[in-house]
């Protein structure tokens, strides 16, 4: 794995608690469908922490003025739900994120100049997938900075896979497991989210 390739575990508790709610097999639908949600919330936190651009603005309080930094929400972001599960994650990190675009489905036929992407999909097995994607951004002349990924679990061969393709990437997860086993599951795993997540009830977002 390069050294370029950037994958950021947060040490926090409720990450721990919902990753281990997504890999038990008897969590309800609904119930690992709000586990996505939150490591979306919580994850996104962490990807925009050092990320989004700010400036410094006088403002008014009740004992004069005071210069306070405020999030400059004209610099666009731009959301990529990659599949059923990077939705879920998506309905997480919408709640962070200052005024986001969102496109489903792919990649949009135009990105602007400053925009920042955040990718959202559910799990890194192979690397296949999301390589195909950083290639279409990069098409838009998207360079890798620019981009944040956020997932639920990584596989370590996946990541293996992208480190050596693409250069100054930051990826964040939940968790890195060490096996993906031959027919591209991740050992232990969260299951398939997409099959785990068709029997949500309507409702929950």
């Amino acid at each position: 794995m390069t050294m370029t390739l950037r994958v950021v575990v947060p040490p926090h508790p409720l990450i721990s608690h919902w990753i281990t709610m997504l890999r038990e097999i008897a969590t309800p639908a609904p119930l690992y469908a709000k586990g996505l949600e939150e490591l979306g919330r919580w994850l996104t936190y962490e990807a925009i922490r050092e990320w989004l651009p700010v400036r410094t603005e006088e403002v008014n309080t009740s004992f004069g003025k005071y210069n306070g930094s405020i999030v400059e929400s004209r610099v666009p972001i731009l959301a990529l739900p990659l599949n059923p599960g990077g939705i879920e994650l998506w309905h997480g990190g919408r709640n962070i994120l200052p005024n986001p675009n969102l496109f489903i489905g792919g990649i949009p036929e135009s990105i602007e100049k400053n925009e920042g992407i955040i990718i959202y999909l559910d799990q890194i097995t192979d690397g296949v997938n999301l390589l195909k994607t950083l290639e279409l951004l990069k098409i838009h002349k998207v360079e890798s900075q620019r981009v944040r990924v956020i997932t639920a679990l990584s596989a370590k061969e996946g990541l293996q896979r992208i480190g050596e393709a693409i250069s100054d990437l930051n990826i964040y997860c939940a968790c890195i497991d060490e096996e993906l086993k031959e027919n591209g599951e991740i050992k232990p795993g969260i299951g398939n989210p997409s099959l785990r997540i068709n029997t949500k009830t309507k409702g929950l977002h």
